[in-house]
């Protein structure tokens, strides 16, 4: 066996229920849920504090009131293979979004929320169905401003029988107010840790305060599951798995994004570098007077860039990699 390898085995680990099942026994499970439903009331869900009172309908920065909005819940046979193994991942997208940014792929969902609003029943009734799919987790595509809602729903889930792990697949924009709420009910954190510099995150995501957040955000979910470890199968099973889309002309800040996951996170840390960044929503536009310019990223990483985002990420001592590239 290759040292690669032994180095592998540490990571694996048995089949195991997830985390949140032995909370549900003690009862635990259920004081969250009643946690949850207050803090609806005055809205601290993510780093935008709006305090809204969520519970009344009212809304801030990311548009939702008391219930989520759900664009689409279905098994995702896209996902990182230690994800969607065979079966798919049972991914639950949620609409709106507690960022702008202004390159967003999918901002029909995240800017615009198309979606169908559930209530706390029926987000339960996706998780369930997903799992008598037969997909090997659920997970959650930017829950970061539905957080509540989202533990509502996973009690009364737990309650009817789920027993799938749960995936958070955040933006890392994330408040350690709702990570603490999810602490021993996620089993894998995936975090996409988008930008290094306040000025990228002020001027494409619209939150200057980005960078620190994710620094944050990210540290606390690894110290609650660790470095991700998977079964003998290649599932997936607990721990963290960061993602970074390369960006053009972004090169300073991924490498110095590699440096501090390695040095402050773990070198053991899984990374997902992805290289399909394509102009999108306000980037190129060309109508109307006034349209702000984003010529900077106003066109694919090169694949000089995305080899340059390897090359710094093993510079910086990572070596766990999703296997695609």
């Amino acid at each position: 066996m290759s040292d690669e390898g032994r180095h592998e085995d540490r990571f694996l680990i048995e089949k195991r229920e997830p985390a949140y099942l032995a909370l549900l026994r003690s009862g635990e499970l259920a004081r969250r849920a009643t946690q949850a439903a207050r803090e609806l009331t005055g809205c601290r869900a993510c780093p935008r504090d709006c305090g809204v009172d969520r519970a009344a309908g009212e809304t801030g920065v990311c548009g939702v009131g008391r219930h989520a909005l759900v664009s689409s819940a279905f098994p995702h046979l896209g996902e990182e293979p230690c994800l969607r193994g065979w079966r798919g991942s049972g991914t639950i997208f949620f609409s709106r979004c507690n960022l702008a940014c202004v390159y967003c792929q999918n901002w029909e969902i995240s800017q615009r929320g198309d979606g169908q609003p559930c209530d706390t029943a029926e987000l339960a009734d996706f998780m369930l169905a997903l799992q008598a799919r037969g997909c090997h987790n659920i997970n959650l595509v930017t829950p970061e401003h539905v957080v509540p809602q989202v533990v509502l729903a996973l009690a009364r889930a737990a309650e009817e029988g789920l027993s799938l792990p749960v995936v958070y697949n955040s933006s890392a924009y994330d408040s350690l107010g709702s990570l603490a709420l999810l602490d021993g009910l996620v089993d894998i954190y995936m975090p996409d840790f988008k930008c290094w510099s306040k000025e990228s995150a002020r001027r494409h995501l619209r939150a200057e305060d980005y960078p620190e957040q994710a620094r944050a955000a990210i540290e606390e979910m690894h110290r609650q599951v660790g470095v991700l470890r998977m079964d003998s199968a290649g599932i997936a099973r607990r721990g963290v798995l960061i993602r970074h889309l390369v960006m053009p002309g972004g090169g300073e800040e991924t490498a110095a994004i590699f440096r501090w996951l390695a040095r402050e996170v773990s070198p053991d840390s899984f990374v997902n570098i992805m290289g399909q960044y394509r102009p999108a929503y306000k980037v190129g536009r060309r109508e109307g007077e006034g349209t702000e310019r984003y010529s900077e990223i106003d066109r694919p990483p090169t694949p000089d860039e995305i080899d340059a985002a390897w090359d710094a990420a093993q510079a910086a001592g990572l070596w766990r990699f999703d296997p695609r590239h």
